[in-house]
């Protein structure tokens, strides 16, 4: 039993329960002051654990960034080789036609066929360089090529049945000194036509040949059946100097295949830059108006009234009012173009005859531009009248800046011409007007342009 005597209470407080000055300001206390008290090396320890644990923080936040933005693109699908080709000498270049892939080589020309993934045929007696090869289908297993070496020689090949027939080289001359340099062919769908741009040492021009595919197509049947004729009677022979045994071997046909003599091509039209204008030869308005009675072209700017006195003053005027910009930029003399660019147009309204007849897939004219003209310029294939060597265009298409770059349509209908003010104009070919005109943004320079 316990009884308390003296009444329930709180004792008094003593020294011991009163707060010390530390623990009364202890939310006032930096808490990395406790690591100070640690030891020099320790603390080393400790920054540099800190330091290696952000890095890794701003690394892992920085590759997650990079993972959620990957997801958000389009992933492109990957497209792995289904055979592989090996050539001995180094490919400059290919195309493709129909189950053939003509490859330009260090040295020759090599063909490869699609079907089987084999080695076609070679050709390599000239040892030359290819550096450029445009190939088009002419039907019946037989395809035309057009290549350029790095001499600047235009091959004109035919291939038929794994061989190649050299046809002839188009820019050969026997004097060396007066070889001009191709530096673009081009071949037109089907392999009509045939064109290359040739320079030379103070000029340039352009060619247009006609491809007499037809009878190229007819000479090499012939030249077929003599070639099996021979496979056979090689053949025979083999096996009836062996007696005893049954050998039947095929001889490949482009080694057993007699030489064939294709006709040359012809050279159809001789297309030159446009000449700088200069000041007019009319006495009067009525000698310009009876040259454009005479059929001269209108668009070029060659029929005006301006005079040589004329021009002159105006150039004097040009230069004392920007003499400051002149000098800053230099002046720029106005030279004669050296490098076109062209396509084969198929038939249209504005490119049709009134007696003109025409097939739907053979091109009937090609559309030309030069460096730094502002014209386009249309010509006919098919000219009745003897063509003088002051070839005028058919039809011209003038455009407020010079023309940079230009790309025709699969269908050939719609032409597409890109100005050196980064404008681009559609037209409609077949009706002759513009459909739009878009100008990209300033002080851009549109390099090509290509129809999807």
């Amino acid at each position: 039993l316990n009884t308390r005597k003296n009444p329930l209470g709180n004792p008094p407080p003593s020294e011991k329960d009163w707060p010390k000055e530390e623990e009364e300001n202890f939310f006032l206390l930096d808490p990395d002051r406790k690591r100070d008290v640690l030891p020099q090396s320790l603390r080393m320890i400790n920054k540099l654990v800190t330091q290696a644990f952000e890095s890794a923080m701003e690394i892992i936040e920085r590759r997650e960034m990079l993972r959620k933005a990957q997801k958000g693109k389009v992933q492109p699908n990957k497209c792995f080789p289904t055979a592989e080709f090996q050539v001995t000498e180094r490919a400059n270049c290919l195309a493709v036609s129909g189950k053939y892939i003509f490859v330009g080589l260090s040295v020759g020309l090599a063909a490869f066929n699609t079907s089987d993934f084999k080695d076609a045929c070679a050709w390599d007696a000239a040892k030359t360089e290819i550096c450029a090869l445009h190939a088009s289908d002419l039907g019946n297993e037989c395809h035309v090529l057009l290549a350029v070496d790095e001499m600047g020689l235009a091959w004109l090949f035919c291939f038929h049945k794994e061989s190649f027939l050299l046809v002839k080289i188009l820019n050969e001359v026997e004097d060396i000194s007066q070889r001009s340099t191709c530096v673009e062919v081009v071949l037109s769908r089907g392999g009509d036509y045939a064109g290359i741009l040739l320079q030379g040492n103070t000029k340039a021009w352009l060619e247009i040949y006609q491809l007499p595919k037809d009878s190229w197509l007819t000479e090499m049947e012939k030249n077929a059946g003599a070639a099996e004729e021979l496979a056979c009677s090689e053949r025979k022979s083999v096996s009836s100097a062996e007696v005893g045994t049954f050998l039947l071997q095929k001889l490949p046909v482009s080694s057993i295949q007699p030489d064939a003599e294709l006709d040359a091509p012809v050279l159809l039209l001789t297309v030159r830059p446009p000449k700088p204008i200069t000041g007019t030869s009319f006495k009067g308005p009525l000698d310009a108006l009876k040259e454009v009675d005479d059929g001269s072209m209108l668009g070029l700017g060659y029929n005006h009234l301006i005079k040589d006195s004329q021009w002159e003053l105006q150039e004097a005027i040009f230069r004392s009012t920007y003499q400051e910009y002149l000098e800053a930029e230099g002046v720029i003399e106005e030279e004669i173009p050296r490098y076109a660019t062209f396509h084969f147009l198929l038939p249209s309204r504005i490119l049709e005859g009134p007696e003109m007849k025409v097939q739907s897939d053979i091109p009937v004219g090609i559309g030309v531009h030069w460096d730094g003209n502002h014209n386009f310029c249309l010509y006919l294939l098919n000219r009745t009248e003897k063509v003088d060597s002051d070839l005028k265009p058919d039809v011209v298409w003038p455009c407020a800046a010079p023309i940079a770059c230009s790309a025709v349509s699969s269908c050939s209908r719609y032409l597409a011409l890109a100005g050196e003010d980064a404008t681009i104009t559609i037209w409609d070919k077949h009706l002759g007007y513009p459909l739009s005109v878009t100008a990209i943004l300033e002080e851009r320079f549109i390099r090509s342009i290509h129809f999807l």
